[in-house]
């Protein structure tokens, strides 16, 4: 099974000039804080910095997960599950939805919430939402080289991208197994 990475930026995203005022920042502990910030001694912003998000799908249509072959990296030439970063003003469900339809071009039915997972080594969290098909018509986007719906017990584990893609599919083969699904959350330890 694979052990490919997260999504990959892992150095924090630091800035050099306030956002508000152009002035270059400082890195220190603002007083009342217990952790350094990006902080401008002229006006003082303070830049906080918070974890992304990743949102997705995990489409099921007649017993076939869909799949999509990454055109980008990281992890280009390996499969995943539709998802990406949510963007500003939408709701998980929404980008899950989003990214479904770009990467795959795909329109499903969102279910339940699946898969919540920490990957604080990378400073995301991934939220996989199940989700079902009508259909098996695919249109991937630029992002993917090709969508496909594959059964089962044909997915492709020695290729897929991100260890949350593979943990999300090892949990819905055991919850298909047993009859009934229920929302996990968990978090991935660093790769050794």
């Amino acid at each position: 099974m694979s052990k490919g990475p997260e999504f990959y930026f892992p150095a924090p995203r630091r800035s050099n000039f306030c956002g508000q005022c152009g002035t270059p920042i400082t890195r220190r502990t603002p007083p009342g804080d217990n952790r350094e910030r990006d902080l401008c001694e002229k006006c003082g912003a303070i830049n906080y910095q918070n974890p992304r998000m990743v949102v997705g799908t995990l489409p099921v249509w007649n017993d076939h997960v869909l799949l999509c072959l990454r055109a980008i990296e990281p992890r280009a030439n390996t499969w995943t599950l539709p998802a990406g970063f949510m963007e500003l003003s939408e709701t998980t469900g929404q980008g899950a939805l989003r990214e479904t339809r770009e990467e795959a071009g795909v329109e499903v039915r969102l279910g339940e919430l699946y898969t919540v997972i920490d990957v604080p080594q990378v400073d995301q969290i991934h939220v996989y939402f199940l989700a079902h098909a009508d259909n098996d018509q695919v249109d991937p986007g630029p992002e993917s080289l090709q969508a496909r719906y594959f059964p089962i017990d044909d997915l492709p584990w020695d290729n897929l991208s991100f260890r949350s893609v593979s943990t999300t599919l090892k949990h819905y083969l055991s919850d298909r197994a047993r009859g009934r699904f229920e929302t996990r959350y968990y978090s991935l330890p660093p790769m050794t």
